[in-house]
């Protein structure tokens, strides 16, 4: 199971963001990511993620790489986490 892949639901551990979910929109190359929240659900915008500052949770959705946030909204609204993605994860600390 590839852990970091388009789809994957994440938690980002670092910066202001830190315990909110994300969503592995476009993997960019072997360190970097691009994911959203969406802004609207979570308040994580677009952005590109070093992947040390991410940890992948099990879930998934599936999506197409680089889809707008609608698509993505869409689709956790298709496979019931929707609610799931608004609640805050306190991070671990390391």
């Amino acid at each position: 199971m590839p852990v970091i892949e388009v789809g994957r639901i994440c938690v980002k551990l670092t910066g202001r963001e830190a315990g909110r979910k994300c969503v592995i929109v476009d993997v960019i190359d072997k360190s970097f990511v691009l994911i959203t929240g969406p802004k609207t659900l979570t308040g994580i915008k677009r952005r590109r993620a070093n992947i040390n500052h991410i940890e992948p949770l099990q879930d998934k959705i599936k999506i197409k790489r680089g889809v707008s946030d609608e698509e993505v909204t869409e689709a956790l609204k298709a496979s019931g986490k929707l609610e799931e993605m608004a609640q805050m994860v306190k991070p671990a600390l390391s």
